[in-house]
């Protein structure tokens, strides 16, 4: 029915590498702690959330570190609905990496702004933190994203990142506020769904439409 398809959603969880992404995305989904880091390809988990009253079924993609050099993958924000930016608190390289992946995303979709919530992890090792509290939130506002700050280790605020994700999508529904600005003619959009979705224009001038007709015809005549 169109009423559930309205209530799938896809987030992307991205960040630099070993900020904790993994363990933030499994101890949501398994309810458990990872403590050795295996570097992630790329793994996709289904969980049903509800968030204020309605259920979502939600996919969450756990994606590859990120760093300065990385090619942002299509499949990262084409159809994705809402973004996860993860940094450790213990970092200050991957605190500036959230920054960068904001703008690859922006810069690869042709929009002004995204649905993300920005998330400070590993908020438990405070006595290797490198990151204020401060700088987190007034990234986040300088962005309009939500913001806060996890442990999965501790199992805290791990549930509330993804309810702060939905509410981030959901506050910018088509029908809640005008269509963001394009940039370019290659542009990503907000769908129906609210998801994002490729959109390319291509303008050709009459002119050039009755030129590369004539050329036809001549080709057409030399073949026959």
């Amino acid at each position: 029915m169109p009423g559930d398809i309205l209530k799938k959603r896809k987030i992307a969880v991205l960040g630099a590498r070993s900020v904790g992404k993994s363990s933030l995305v499994i101890q949501y989904i398994e309810n458990h702690f990872v403590e050795s880091y295996y570097p992630t390809i790329e793994s996709t988990f289904t969980k049903a959330i509800n968030y204020k009253g309605v259920d979502y079924d939600c996919d969450i993609i756990d994606t590859a570190g990120q760093d300065e050099y990385t090619i942002l993958n299509s499949k990262h924000a084409i159809g994705i609905h809402g973004f996860v930016l993860v940094y450790s608190v213990t970092s200050r390289k991957s605190f500036d990496m959230v920054q960068t992946v904001y703008d690859k995303i922006i810069n690869f979709c042709g929009i002004n702004s995204i649905p993300c919530v920005i998330v400070g992890a590993k908020m438990d090792l405070q006595q290797q933190r490198q990151v204020a509290v401060k700088e987190g939130q007034e990234l986040a506002t300088s962005h309009g994203a939500a913001w806060i700050e996890t442990s999965a280790k501790n199992n805290v605020n791990v549930a509330k990142v993804f309810e702060l994700c939905l509410g981030e999508i959901e506050r910018r529904l088509p029908n809640s506020k005008s269509e963001p600005q394009r940039k370019t003619a290659l542009s990503c959009d907000y769908g129906p769904s609210s998801c994002i979705t490729l959109r390319t224009t291509i303008r050709i001038a009459p002119a050039h439409i009755a030129l590369m007709c004539v050329k036809f015809v001549r080709f057409a005549v030399v073949v026959y």
